[in-house]
C-alpha cells in the first residue's frame, strides 16, 4: 500500500502545497483552483497512476472531492467548473473508496484552538465557507453511497482507524463490493 497526500506526494505538488497553505498568500480563487489542480496533476502521473499499473494499492489523503468541495463550492467557483478544470489533471482515475470524515464545526473549532497551531490560508475561511464545503461532501456522499464512507470523526482516533482499515480490507478482499 502505498500512502500520499494531496496537495503534495511529489517535489513539484510539495512545493504548490506551501504556496497553497502559506496564511502570508493572497490569490484568485482561480489561480488556487489550478494550483490544486497542477499538484494533483503531478501527483497522478508521477505516483498514483505508475502504482496502480503496476496492481498496487494507493491511499490518498485528499483528491478531487476536496477541490469540487473547497473551490467549487466554498470558493464559488462552481462544482461543474472545478470538475471540468481537473478532468486532464486526473484523467480516468478516481479512488475506488473515499472517506468523509465528518466533524461539526464547534469540535472542529475546538480541535483547532487545541491544537495551538495558526490557521492556514483556508482555515482561515471561516463557517459560512466550511458550510458550504460540507454540503458537497454530504451530497457527494448521498450521491455516491458505494464510493464514499461517511465516517463520525469525533470518535477517538484508534476507533477511526480501525473503521478505515476496515473497510479498505473489505475492499481488497471483496473487490466486488
Amino acid at each position: 500500500m502505498y500512502f500520499t497526500r494531496e496537495p503534495g506526494g511529489t517535489p513539484a505538488a510539495e512545493r504548490i502545497r506551501d504556496v497553497l497553505l502559506d496564511p502570508d498568500v493572497d490569490m484568485d480563487p482561480w489561480t488556487e483552483a489550478y494550483l490544486y489542480a497542477s499538484a494533483r496533476a503531478d501527483l497522478v502521473r508521477r505516483e498514483i497512476l505508475p502504482r496502480l499499473l503496476r496492481g498496487e494499492n494507493v491511499l490518498c489523503e485528499r483528491f478531487l472531492d476536496s477541490s469540487l468541495a473547497y473551490q467549487g463550492a466554498g470558493r464559488r467557483l462552481g462544482v461543474a467548473a472545478v470538475r471540468e478544470l481537473n478532468a486532464r489533471a486526473v484523467g480516468n482515475v478516481m479512488p475506488d473508496l473515499t472517506f468523509y470524515l465528518r466533524l461539526g464545526a464547534e469540535e472542529r473549532e475546538r480541535r483547532a484552538r487545541t491544537a495551538g497551531v495558526p490557521p492556514d490560508r483556508i482555515e482561515r475561511l471561516g463557517g459560512k465557507f466550511m458550510r458550504r464545503v460540507e454540503e458537497v461532501f454530504e451530497e457527494t456522499s448521498r450521491a455516491e453511497p458505494d464510493r464514499v464512507r461517511v465516517l463520525d470523526a469525533s470518535r477517538p482516533p484508534g476507533e477511526l482507524s480501525e473503521l478505515v482499515l476496515r473497510e479498505i480490507r473489505s475492499r481488497l478482499y471483496n473487490p466486488r463490493h
